[in-house]
C-alpha cells in the first residue's frame, strides 16, 4: 500500500491546540477532512488545510488516485519552545513559553 506525507516543522502554535483540531479529522476521508477544516473557527486550521493540500499533491505525484485517499495518521509532536521574558514587580521577570509544533500527516488509499 502506498502512501505520501507532508510535514509541517516548527509551526508557530501549541501542540496542544493542534491536537484539539487533528482529532477531529484523523481517519476520515480527505474530502470530508477538507470541508471541516474550512469550517472550524480554530486557528491550526488553515495550518492544517494547507498542509492536507501538500499531502495530496505529493500522493498524485505518486499516482495515487485522489478519491480513495484518507488520513492514516496525524501526529502532532512538540518543538523547540521560545523563551521570552516579561518583566513583573520589584525588577522580577517571567518566562513566557511560545511553543512550536512538528505536524506529519500521512494520507493513503482507503
Amino acid at each position: 500500500m502506498k502512501t505520501a506525507t507532508a510535514k509541517l516543522n516548527y509551526a508557530r502554535i501549541s501542540p496542544q491546540k493542534v491536537r484539539r483540531v487533528a482529532d477531529t479529522i484523523r481517519g476520515v476521508s480527505i474530502r470530508i477532512a477538507e470541508t471541516q477544516l474550512a469550517a472550524l473557527p480554530q486557528r491550526p486550521a488553515p495550518v492544517l488545510k494547507k498542509l492536507l493540500a501538500s499531502a495530496v499533491a505529493n500522493a498524485k505525484q505518486l499516482g495515487l488516485p485522489e478519491h480513495t485517499l484518507v488520513i492514516h495518521s496525524l501526529t502532532v509532536d512538540e518543538g523547540a519552545v521560545f523563551k521570552r521574558f516579561m518583566p513583573r514587580a520589584r525588577g522580577r521577570a517571567t518566562t513566557i513559553r511560545k511553543r512550536t509544533s512538528h505536524i506529519t500527516i500521512v494520507i493513503g488509499e482507503n
